[in-house]
């Protein structure tokens, strides 16, 4: 391609530049395209995995429904944008993993992709969700002295899922999803931004911890199911504390 204007005035050394950027780009492009059949290679040679749950087969699994009968939505297939690899991801960690982690919502296939890489799909080394949580670094700290808890400490734990998961949190702020109203709850419950992504984080690690363990494909129930069960705890509450001091809560009419 020749970058040589038929008319008008240029100087050579723009033109020299503007080439080189354009060769500089089109080598980002060829390499990005060798990563693809590379990783596409790479996720080849990994073996399917079915997970061994009693009653459970890939038609049982695909037909996952919420408490409330309402079967679960399909999403629509998104094409691929800007640089993100041409490999189709989605379907080959679902075949590794043995279930769809972007069924969660606010975890998308670069994030389970980053998941897996880093953790593999065999969790059996983490004893439970709370001892996966733990290698995370999201459960609080304890400054111990002498034996004895003098304090909660902030852990310094570099972990590149962590990461991930915490990233992923942030995106949950205006979902309209079950997880979405969970997020915002604790906004609005602990003393910091930082505390709710972390304590969401963790949260999002057990769900895939669980889907990675026993098969449990996350349903978003919606952000009004979230609600709901909260106002249900914030009124047993109310008559709890109401009925210790000798009183009773009565609904106001209509």
């Amino acid at each position: 391609m020749s970058l040589r204007p038929r008319s008008g005035n240029w100087r050579e050394d723009l033109v020299f530049e503007l080439r080189q950027a354009v060769d500089n780009y089109h080598f980002a492009h060829r390499q990005m395209r060798d990563c693809d059949r590379e990783l596409e290679r790479c996720l080849a040679s990994l073996p399917d995995r079915i997970l061994d749950i009693p009653g459970q087969t890939a038609e049982t699994a695909e037909a996952t429904v919420v408490k409330t009968g309402e079967k679960k939505k399909k999403r629509t297939t998104r094409k691929v944008r800007g640089n993100e690899p041409t490999v189709d991801l989605k379907g080959e960690l679902k075949r590794i993993c043995g279930v769809d982690l972007t069924s969660i919502d606010g975890i998308d296939v670069v994030t389970a992709q980053t998941i897996i890489s880093e953790i593999g799909t065999d969790m059996s080394r983490f004893r439970t969700e709370s001892h996966f949580a733990s290698w995370l670094g999201l459960t609080p700290g304890k400054d111990i002295s002498g034996g004895k808890v003098v304090g909660n400490g902030r852990r310094k734990v570099k972990n590149r899922v962590a990461t991930a998961l915490r990233m992923a949190a942030t995106t949950l702020r205006e979902s309209k999803s079950y997880l979405g109203g969970r997020y915002r709850h604790l906004r609005r419950a602990l003393p910091s931004n930082a505390a709710a992504v972390k304590a969401m984080a963790r949260y999002l690690g057990v769900l895939i911890y669980r889907m990675l363990t026993h098969g449990q494909a996350w349903v978003d129930r919606g952000a009004a199911k979230f609600e709901q069960r909260r106002k249900e705890l914030d009124l047993a509450s109310l008559n709890s504390r109401a009925l210790a001091k000798g009183f009773k809560l009565v609904p106001l009419p209509d």
